[in-house]
């Protein structure tokens, strides 16, 4: 059986539903562990590669992501604009 690939914005079903009902994930980190993001409710949660593989049931689709900057970049920014 081949493994299938995952990547980054990749939308998948799980075998379970999350507590808020929706059962649709966005990979938004991949790795060791991927870190999903509730299409229904926003929650975040982090599995390891192995039981993800397990739990996964089908690739749903893609979105684009971009890359927000983080709140201590955007600090940074700011200061270097002072001096």
């Amino acid at each position: 059986m081949e493994k299938k690939s995952y990547e980054l914005g990749d939308i998948v079903r799980m075998k379970k539903p999350h507590p808020c009902g929706a059962n649709e994930w966005l990979i938004v980190r991949t790795g060791m562990d991927f870190r999903l993001k509730c299409q229904g409710c926003g929650h975040y949660v982090l599995l390891p590669r192995t039981k993800f593989e397990r739990m996964a049931r089908q690739l749903l689709g893609h979105v684009e992501l971009s890359r927000e900057p983080l709140p201590y970049e955007a600090a940074g920014e700011a200061s270097a604009e002072k001096d």
